[in-house]
């Protein structure tokens, strides 16, 4: 009888984890999904939509940049997905790697392969049309189409909403994204960057649209750019040294927001990863950005929004 009983159980468990799903990756090759049993997600945005189509009890890795939900913090970490070691994936014995373009180095991701790891490796953009598609292949590969479709569907309703309010908005904010580590090292954001689309999904404008992607900040850049609002991640904001740090940052004291002292501190994964909750994202910043809240935080001692 015991040997019936684990017999079972051992089939129960082949069935339930054991399919073959052919899933088209980032360049169009076919990668063939045999086994979900022990997955290892890499990239913030892939480790919430694995969570999000119910798959999180399969995870038993994930890299440092995933945060969200809080069980994460209890899976073993792997590194940073863009400097990931071949030896801390295979550790864990992984059954599926699930990583975006952003995954590296290159000689890593072969090291995997060569070791007969199963790896799909999905597009990486910072636009709700990208996030939408890796929804659609990882929902594939875990054999999750419906869940998939689910959340697509309310990316989309929330994506009609955000543009039915953006177009309200008569006089658009100007907004300037800075990623700060630390008073000596201030980037900011130009076009074709997740703060620049973030900022256009909210129904504002981007106040640097000189140059793509990230540039050293520069008091005469700022300046030039006159924005009403200064965004910045929570995490940058603590680097710094607080709030009051953001008004002695070179030129803001001379642009609108500085004088306004308008700023807005965000969750980083959540605002710029362009996972799941990203047209929640969108219209949460809308809402700080527009609503009639913003007169009550333009009054409140660190005139926050």
């Amino acid at each position: 009888m015991t040997i019936c009983k684990t017999a079972f159980f051992l089939f129960v468990f082949y069935v339930t984890n054991s399919y073959t799903e052919e899933v088209i990756d980032f360049n169009g090759k076919v990668v063939l999904v045999e086994d979900t049993s022990r997955i290892v997600s890499l990239g913030g945005a892939v480790t919430e939509i694995v969570f999000a189509l119910g798959f999180g009890e399969k995870v038993v890795g994930v890299d440092a940049s995933s945060s969200y939900p809080e069980a994460v913090n209890d899976i073993a970490k792997v590194s940073y997905h863009r400097r990931l070691s071949a030896e801390g994936i295979i550790s864990l014995a992984p059954t599926l790697v699930i990583a975006t373009t952003e995954a590296g180095p290159p000689e890593v991701i072969q090291q995997l392969r060569s070791a007969g790891v199963t790896i799909l490796i999905l597009p990486h953009e910072p636009t709700v049309k990208c996030t939408i598609e890796k929804i659609q292949i990882i929902g594939s590969a875990l054999n999750k189409g419906k869940e998939a479709a689910e959340i697509i569907g309310r990316i989309n309703k929330d994506l009609i909403q955000v543009k039915s309010l953006n177009k309200r908005q008569i006089d658009k904010q100007k907004v300037i994204f800075i990623y700060a580590r630390g008073q000596g090292n201030l980037m900011v954001a130009g076009k074709e960057t997740a703060a620049n689309t973030m900022v256009e999904l909210a129904g504002a404008v981007n106040a640097v649209q000189e140059y793509e992607g990230y540039k050293p900040l520069t008091a005469e850049a700022v300046v030039a750019a006159a924005p009403d609002v200064i965004l910045l991640m929570e995490s940058g904001l603590l680097s710094i040294g607080g709030v009051e740090k953001i008004w002695s940052i070179p030129g803001i004291s001379l642009t609108p927001a500085g004088k306004s002292k308008r700023y807005q501190a965000i969750d980083g994964l959540r605002f710029l990863g362009f996972g799941p909750r990203v047209t929640q994202a969108a219209l949460e910043l809308n809402r700080l950005l527009y609503t009639d809240e913003l007169e009550i935080y333009k009054k409140s001692k660190n005139k926050k929004i």
